[in-house]
């Protein structure tokens, strides 16, 4: 039987990357492949960490093997890592990385297992310019990729900043697969009244950890331009940043009363519920590479309005599975106005058709695939 490492978040971390890394340890596991997930005993250390913390409250998951081993700031277990996964010899490591400030601790960690000759490392490349830039970005990025065989990307964003770096990357392009791990869709009277919400509301959902490149401005600063009756904006997310900006924007425009505040972490277990209550989900996003927030809403097949930007308007076709509108509050009033002109029924054959194509079998095959020609 064939072994993979996956290295990464995982619980007792949370978010979308645990989510994730999850998600495919067991379309592994599915393929009789012997599986288990590194993750972090300490990712961030809390001074660096924008939230309230970092570990999830739902129950450990049963069936995939998690070890909590990596400590993203010890060189001394960068290397004691190191040593056991090149003793240890899996045919495959998956190793994600998002962040450079993870580059020194996944770049030294990998080159040591890079000296059993054996083991073939690929990387899943959520970004590989990030979003905000720090010092010693690039420097951190140039160190992580030269120590992995092969890369996959879930936009062709990531694919252009890869080459700034490789010119001749041995990689894919893969589209994000669905977040189908929480559950399925409940019936929007139900999910309403599980959250307290008015059943004759028609609910636009921001949904997503809080941070400046996600546009939460622009969709408030829509709010006051909107025309259609009874739109309610729900913003379900843990801020990562100073919320005092979005509070301003909510006093100076009179507009708390089309507002609902969720702004705390959502668990796994409440996920279901802000999906299948929402009519739309909003993705105001100023930039951005691929989103996690796009396949979960193909999963519980809601529609979405997006910005233009980044990968989003080639995962969400325009007018088929939702609108796609340019990244200012004017334009995002207007979408989704329009919107709310279309028969809901319209959505839902379009939406159907487009999520066949983001499976988890074709992520593994494409993973696979890229292994083999190391």
């Amino acid at each position: 039987m064939k072994s993979v490492v996956l290295i990464g978040p995982a619980y007792p971390l949370r978010g979308g990357l645990a989510s994730f890394n999850e998600r495919l340890c067991r379309e592994f596991n599915f393929q009789k492949w012997s599986s288990e997930i590194y993750t972090y005993s300490l990712q961030y250390p809390s001074f660096l960490f924008p939230g309230t913390t970092q570990y999830s409250t739902d129950s450990a998951p049963e069936d995939i093997q998690i070890k909590a081993c990596i400590n993203s700031i010890n060189p001394l277990n960068w290397y004691l890592v190191g040593n056991e996964l090149k003793n240890k010899k899996p045919d495959l490591i998956i190793v994600r990385y998002w962040l450079p400030f993870m580059g020194p601790c996944l770049g030294t960690l990998l080159r040591i297992v890079r000296k059993n000759k054996f083991t073939k490392i690929v990387c899943i490349a959520d970004n590989i310019i990030p979003h905000e830039s720090r010092p010693g970005d690039r420097l951190f990025t140039n160190y992580f990729i030269k120590s992995v065989h092969a890369f996959i990307t879930m936009s062709e964003k990531v694919m252009m900043d890869l080459k700034k770096f490789i010119e001749k990357p041995l990689a894919k392009f893969v589209l994000h697969p669905l977040y189908d791990s929480f559950g399925e869709k409940v019936k929007k009277e139900v999910a309403k009244e599980k959250l307290n919400l008015s059943m004759d509301d028609r609910i636009v959902l921001f949904f997503g950890f809080i941070r400046k490149y996600k546009g939460l401005d622009l969709l408030l600063h829509s709010i006051p331009l909107l025309k259609t009756p009874k739109v309610k904006i729900l913003i379900a997310g843990e801020y990562y940043e100073d919320p005092s900006i979005y509070i301003k924007i909510l006093k100076k425009n009179n507009i708390d009363h089309k507002v609902i505040l969720h702004t705390h972490f959502i668990p796994d277990s409440m996920v279901k519920y802000y999906l299948s209550a929402s009519d739309v989900v909003v993705q105001p996003y100023k930039n951005a590479t691929q989103s996690g927030v796009t396949p979960l809403a193909y999963h519980f097949e809601i529609p979405m309005i997006v910005t233009n930007v980044g990968a989003l308007s080639a995962l969400v076709p325009h007018k088929k599975v939702g609108l796609v509108c340019n990244p200012n509050p004017e334009d995002i009033a207007e979408a989704i106005d329009e919107f709310f002109t279309i028969p809901e029924t319209y959505w839902l054959p379009n939406i159907q058709l487009e999520k066949k194509k983001l499976s988890w079998t074709t992520l593994y095959d494409s993973i696979v695939s890229l292994s083999h020609d190391i």
